[in-house]
């Protein structure tokens, strides 16, 4: 990536695909933002730029690219893999240390989910918390999130389409969202029922969910972007 590519990037400001960070931030933290981009859909973490876009640089990328990779692999469970390019930036005085900017890129995972793994866990056991992007933030994902990470890979999901799930569907045609909490309301269920049939729904195409900041949300499959 050339200089020009760089601040160009950088004026577009974060967003689902695109985090900036001044330098490395703690562990936990970068950590965070790692296991989100590949929970998503991937995207890039920039090292070296502020929140407000200003591409500053690192006055020792070397150090900072040793933090990343501690990060990455003490509270990334399973680890995540990313690739990462050095830009050194240009106008520097000779009295002025270099500085670069890390460009991290991180691909959305098959391994989903990835957890942010806080404490020591044995290696079988499952724990931590998975993030995923949400506009420019990395948030907490929910349960039913998680739940549909970890069904991926499951085929030839059926269900029995009675009169709660049409009542979804009239809802869906009106509304065109839909909260656990809601279905369960209109339903007549606890939300430990609804969640199951939304996630079926959505194992068999039909559903999508969407991440929310607030409370995810289900859509029609073929209304979601």
């Amino acid at each position: 990536m050339t200089l020009r590519e760089l601040t160009r990037l950088a004026r577009v400001g974060e967003g689902e695909h695109l985090e900036f960070k001044r330098r490395v931030p703690e562990g936990p933290r970068v950590a965070r933002e790692l296991v989100a981009l590949a929970n998503s859909t991937g995207g890039r973490l920039l090292l070296g730029v502020a929140d407000d876009g200003e591409v500053a640089g690192l006055q020792y990328a070397a150090e900072e690219r040793f933090a990343l990779r501690h990060a990455a692999e003490r509270y990334c469970r399973p680890p995540v893999d990313y690739d990462t390019e050095t830009v050194p930036l240009d106008g520097r005085s000779a009295q002025d240390r270099r500085r670069d900017v890390i460009v991290v890129t991180v691909q959305e995972s098959a391994q989903k989910p990835h957890m942010l793994e806080e404490t020591e866990a044995g290696a079988d056991e499952k724990s931590g918390v998975a993030y995923v992007r949400v506009g420019e933030m990395s948030v907490e994902a929910s349960p039913e999130a998680v739940a549909l990470m970890e069904a991926d890979e499951e085929v030839g999901v059926t269900f029995q389409f009675g009169e709660n799930e049409q009542l979804l569907m009239r809802y869906l045609e009106e509304y065109t969202r839909v909260t656990v909490g809601q279905f369960a309301k209109m339903a007549g269920i606890d939300e430990v029922e609804a969640s199951s049939t939304l996630l079926t729904l959505a194992k068999a195409d039909i559903l999508r969910i969407q991440a929310d900041r607030e409370e995810d949300y289900f859509v029609l499959a073929l209304s979601s972007p």
